[in-house]
C-alpha cells in the first residue's frame, strides 16, 4: 500500500488546525500509520528541504520550520501521494482552490500550513528521514472494505 509524508507546519499547529487537517485525511479514507508532534532540529530541516538549498528562501524556510513544533505524519492508501497533493492544494494559498487545505486556511506562500510529498520516491525518502520503522504501525481499519473493491 502506498504511503506519503505529511507535515503540519508551525503555522498550522499554532493556529489550531491539526484536527482539521487530520480529519480531512481520515474523511478521504486514508489510514494514519505514523504521527508525532515534534520540535525540528536545524539539521533535520536542512536535510528535508535539501532540494531547495540553492534557493533564496532556504534559510528562512529552515528557520520557520524550526520555530515551533510541527506534526509529522505518515498516511497510507491507494494513490495517497497524488490524492494528498489535491487535498493540500497549490503551494501559494492565493492560487489554491477552495475546499483544499491551503485554499481554505492558507494566507501566504511562506505560511502555507502543510507539506506533502510530491512523488512516491520523495515520500519514501521523507518518511525515512522523519520516522524509523518502529514508529510506524501497520494496521487495517474496518472501514477499508467500504473504501476499496
Amino acid at each position: 500500500m502506498e504511503r506519503t509524508f505529511i507535515m503540519i507546519k508551525p503555522d498550522g499547529v499554532q493556529r489550531g488546525l491539526v484536527g482539521e487537517v487530520i480529519g480531512r485525511f481520515e474523511a478521504k479514507g486514508f489510514t494514519l500509520v505514523g504521527l508525532k508532534l515534534m520540535s525540528v532540529s536545524k539539521e533535520l530541516a536542512e536535510e528535508h528541504y535539501d532540494v531547495h538549498k540553492e534557493r533564496p528562501f532556504f534559510g528562512s524556510l529552515v528557520e520557520f520550520i524550526c520555530s515551533s513544533p510541527v506534526v509529522a505524519m505518515v498516511w497510507e492508501g491507494d494513490g495517497v501521494v497524488a490524492s494528498a497533493r489535491k487535498l493540500i492544494g497549490a503551494t501559494n494559498p492565493l492560487s489554491a482552490e477552495p475546499g483544499t487545505i491551503r485554499g481554505d486556511f492558507g494566507v501566504s506562500v511562506g505560511r502555507n500550513l502543510i507539506h506533502g510529498s510530491d512523488a512516491i520516491e520523495t515520500a519514501q525518502r521523507e518518511i525515512s528521514l522523519w520516522f524509523n520503522e518502529k514508529e510506524l504501525s501497520s494496521w487495517e481499519p474496518t472501514a477499508k472494505t467500504w473504501l476499496y473493491e
